[in-house]
């Protein structure tokens, strides 16, 4: 088993898209799993692995909105999946170990960003943490046994850079005492690089490879709140005239530049013999462990030494399983 963390030099910049990333790329006869993927980022990782030849299994809480922004994107089929209710992922991976097909590569791509106020599950997590993390992770485990047959496969897990910031709050991940919005969505951003790197140590050696991938700060098109956007336009993310201002080597980017490096996780063959690694601009991202302050138009987004501790990753995955037993 290799884990490299430090870039391979894939020849890719920060300006790449998912198109260019598969270019000459043929996923003809591999299965793919996305949650998801038929907004921004997981729609346009959609449209490129199908256009590369994958047959593309859309996971959506809303079957018949998914359907209609995939309408015109060709292998591409809609299933039914709520990463909040237990139930609804045992059917999911029920329904796929029916079909009796090999999975090559599920790419946990759905998540929470911000809410201003504290919500839960029926269980009582943190609707970030249970959306991001534990939904994936009750999702990446049913589904094994398909990913095992793929010898091969892959699980990518979409992070962002606020996995450098965020810490897991072991004694209260459901901020049932002081709730923050935006620690919690960092936290979930870390517990998805932490489960990546317990994902490969366990799995690497019968042929199931995990990558945790940045995309880049995407904003795209909206509807926006007011909020919000004057929260961009603050950052520089927004001109006055709210139009998103893309500037890819300060990792702001477009949908399809964003989309690149989840694509590049999940089918590159530049990858493989390695996994359990963040990625970032298509490559594997350079460790560095400064300490590197938030400013406003400045949020550091390499991997640190924190973000991918190995003794925190088992820990994360003993409170997982505890959390959803």
């Amino acid at each position: 088993m290799t884990t490299d963390l430090q870039p391979i030099g894939t020849g890719f910049t920060a300006a790449a898209t998912a198109t260019d990333v598969l270019r000459g790329v043929d996923l003809t006869g591999r299965t793919v799993v996305i949650t998801g993927g038929h907004g921004r980022l997981g729609r346009e990782a959609t449209r490129a692995l199908a256009a590369a030849g994958a047959a593309v299994t859309v996971a959506s809480r809303d079957v018949d909105r998914a359907a209609a922004a995939l309408d015109g994107i060709p292998d591409v089929r809609v299933e039914p999946l709520d990463l909040t209710d237990p139930a609804s992922i045992d059917a999911f991976a029920a329904r796929w170990s029916a079909s009796g097909r090999p999975l090559h590569a599920l790419v946990n791509n759905a998540a929470v960003l911000f809410t201003p106020d504290r919500r839960v599950d029926a269980r009582g997590n943190e609707l970030s943490f249970s959306t991001s993390h534990l939904g994936h992770f009750q999702l990446t485990r049913a589904l094994l046994p398909a990913l095992l047959e793929a010898r091969g496969a892959r699980v990518l897990n979409v992070t962002s850079g606020a996995a450098r910031f965020g810490q897991i709050r072991w004694d209260d991940p459901a901020f049932a005492h002081g709730y923050d919005a935006g620690a919690a969505y960092g936290q979930s951003k870390r517990a998805n690089v932490l489960f990546t790197v317990e994902l490969d140590r366990r799995y690497a050696g019968r042929g199931v490879r995990a990558f945790a991938a940045h995309p880049g700060v995407v904003i795209g098109p909206g509807p926006h709140d007011a909020s919000r956007i004057a929260s961009y336009r603050q950052q520089g993310l927004v001109d006055e005239q709210g139009r998103t201002v893309i500037d890819p080597e300060r990792g702001w980017k477009s949908i399809e530049q964003g989309a690149a490096t989840l694509v590049f996780g999940a089918a590159s063959p530049l990858l493989d013999g390695v996994g359990g690694v963040y990625l970032k601009d298509s490559d594997v991202a350079v460790i560095d462990d400064e300490v590197r302050p938030l400013t406003a138009d400045s949020v550091p987004s390499d991997a640190n030494s924190a973000m991918l501790d190995a003794d925190d990753a088992r820990r994360l995955w003993q409170l997982s399983e505890a959390l959803l037993a």
